[in-house]
């Protein structure tokens, strides 16, 4: 069973971060923005995360000797500055899609080839590296997993997946989902965005204001970039160097296929993780590595799968229908 929990680490790890930015791509969407921004998003809101982590780890002298609540209190701290970094550029890609009506796929774009560059030229620049001149700033994300959390590591089977060695993303990641479930399908606010991204004219003749909900939509989808990202170099990597592996544009594919339903992108994400995590975690399943297969066409698994599911899905499964099509009061 051991190979089957090793596993399953590495799968939660990679599985929350990709649900998270999902729902966020839905949230964009489902008011009417389409917001393929978020690989840019995720990586600056993981260089600011990190870097509030590294240096507010440093001013409290966190270590792997300090209690628990101060090191979760610096990651939870770390995360809420990813989620303002994610809503502050999801902000312009609002404004040049809502106000200006630009065109929302190059408005994204140049977001998306401006992030990884700032964020190298920033660490080289500022000296934030582990040595002068480098572009890889220290991530201490063994810090950030519980051992254990008391009677729950007891329990059989769940204790054992969930409650040793955990992090607290995965908690926060099902919070994400249960909450943005009831967000749009249970409040009157979630009406307002389904319908700005169904039928913006009939939502802004019953008193909607369209831009303010879109607006909600975008900087909402924003902030969950910047959280995935943040969560998904805090569990996985020791080092951040300005890239979040496409996960930003995976989280598309799974958006599509899960139908922009938040359950249903949690199935999805599920589905895309595991074939993310086979050419590390390959080893914990002995009758696949047998098989023989490398790890180069292992590592193409889940961007063929995208793919494939494009091929299949992006006719049956339909998005919502003024999803992209900027709107203005009174010209359409």
């Amino acid at each position: 069973m051991s190979n089957f929990y090793n596993f399953m680490g590495l799968f939660l790890m990679s599985f929350i971060p990709l649900m998270v930015v999902a729902i966020g791509a839905m949230m964009s969407e489902k008011g009417g923005v389409t917001n393929i921004a978020l690989e840019g998003i995720m990586i600056l809101g993981a260089f600011c995360g990190v870097l509030v982590v590294k240096y507010l780890g440093k001013a409290v002298g966190m270590n792997a000797d300090s209690s628990m609540w101060l090191i979760q209190g610096v990651y939870l701290f770390g995360m809420l500055i990813a989620a303002v970094a994610g809503i502050l550029v999801a902000l312009l890609h609002a404004f040049a899609s809502i106000n200006l009506a630009a065109n929302q796929i190059i408005s994204a774009t140049a977001i998306n080839t401006l992030a990884p560059a700032l964020v190298v030229f920033l660490t080289m620049t500022l000296s934030l590296g582990q040595v002068r001149g480098s572009d890889e700033i220290e991530v201490p994300y063994a810090l950030f997993r519980f051992k254990e959390m008391g009677f729950l590591s007891k329990i059989p089977f769940i204790g054992d997946l969930f409650f040793k060695d955990a992090n607290l993303s995965v908690f926060i990641g099902i919070a994400i989902l249960i909450t943005s479930y009831i967000v749009l399908y249970k409040t009157r606010l979630g009406l307002r965005i389904r319908a700005c991204g169904e039928h913006p004219e009939a939502a802004d003749s019953v008193g909607i204001n369209v831009y303010k909900t879109r607006y909600f939509g975008t900087l909402a989808s924003g902030a969950l970039a910047g959280i995935g990202g943040y969560m998904l170099i805090t569990n996985i990597y020791t080092v951040y160097n300005g890239t979040v592996a496409g996960y930003g544009f995976l989280a598309m594919a799974v958006m599509i296929f899960g139908n922009w339903k938040p359950f249903k992108i949690a199935l999805a994400a599920a589905f895309f993780s595991f074939l993310t995590v086979l050419a590390s975690g390959i080893a914990y399943i002995p009758f696949l590595e047998n098989l023989g297969f490398s790890n180069e066409v292992l590592k193409m698994l889940p961007f063929i799968a995208t793919l494939v599911v494009l091929i299949f899905f992006s006719k049956t499964n339909q998005g919502p229908r003024a999803n992209g099509v900027p709107y203005q009061k009174g010209g359409n």
